[in-house]
């Protein structure tokens, strides 16, 4: 796909991140992986980003992410846009861009550097060099360290035609309708909250089209209900479905540090897929979590 045509397609339906799995050895198992993915792909996600945020793009070896993009890109079919996670410095970055281009990449979620602050003149050199050392589509995603003032995407949109996509973690609605007032349709938006579901009628009213749902990873079908009914106006059917299911989520969700990760994870797991533990520095669920969570999804399963 050209950088267009990655526009297109994120602003053409759901998004998700499918989760990575690791065997009993902590190695990437790539069989139980595509599996997963040809099963997501059979739903309507227009593109699933591989080695992202779910993914544990920050515990993975740079070595690693062009494999697992090239297995999410084989088991898709063609039939939906794979876009992989790429961060670090600058330097790093840029070796991860290219590598992931190679393996067959549509486009590339550009995830904050490492740990330091940085101003926005340092941003805006750091996104223009990634952006341009790669000829596929590239997204940014706003959040922690990484947050780009809306002149300086502006910036970035006239110097780099290859960035297509503004992802926000940051929840503050005022930066991000400032952002879509400035920038207008050069950009795809996406909302890129925690379980984004519980943000996505205030981001749809700062002119956010589509987000990223993490669930979608295991009860797909469900994900896609809410979408469709988010972008139809059906009010009773989203809270409905945020009643009845997100809310419990978020409760499971918000019991410990990186359950937004490891939950997910899990529920692939009750799924049937042997997607195998989170890595370290995350944890698993407790076992009693693990039956909250099979509870939750009831119906939903496969």
């Amino acid at each position: 796909m050209n950088p267009q045509d990655v526009k297109h397609a994120l602003g053409a339906g759901l998004l998700s991140f499918p989760v990575t799995h690791f065997d009993a050895e902590g190695r990437f198992n790539a069989k139980s992986y595509q599996d997963h993915v040809a099963w997501l792909s059979g739903f309507e996600a227009t593109t699933l980003f591989a080695a992202g945020g779910t993914g544990e793009f920050f515990s993975l070896t740079p070595e690693e992410i062009p494999t697992i993009v090239s297995a999410a890109k084989e088991a898709s079919g063609g039939k939906t846009a794979i876009v992989s996670g790429c961060g670090y410095g600058t330097e790093m970055a840029i070796s991860i861009a290219k590598a992931v281009e190679k393996a067959g990449a549509d486009g590339i979620l550009l995830l904050p550097h490492y740990l330091i602050d940085a101003p926005q003149d340092g941003l805006y050199e750091h996104v223009k060099r990634v952006c341009q050392s790669v000829g596929i589509g590239v997204m940014v995603y706003n959040r922690d360290n990484s947050v780009l003032q809306a002149d300086t995407l502006k910036r970035l949109c006239d110097e780099c035609p290859n960035l297509v996509g503004f992802k926000d973690g940051t929840g503050d609605i005022g930066l991000v309708r400032q952002v879509t007032a400035t920038i207008g349709d050069r950009l795809t938006y996406l909302g890129g909250m925690p379980t984004a579901e519980l943000f996505a009628e205030a981001y749809l009213g700062a002119g956010f089209t589509t987000y990223s749902s993490a669930v979608f990873n295991f009860v797909p079908g469900l994900a896609v209900e809410f979408y469709k009914a988010l972008r139809a106006g059906e009010r009773k059917t989203c809270e409905r479905i945020l009643r009845d299911f997100f809310y419990p989520f978020m409760a499971i969700r918000n019991r410990r540090k990186g359950y937004a990760v490891a939950a997910v994870k899990a529920g692939v797991r009750l799924q049937g897929f042997d997607a195998g533990p989170v890595r370290a520095p995350l944890s698993d669920l407790t076992r009693e979590e693990e039956a909250m969570l099979e509870k939750l999804i009831g119906t939903h399963k496969r």
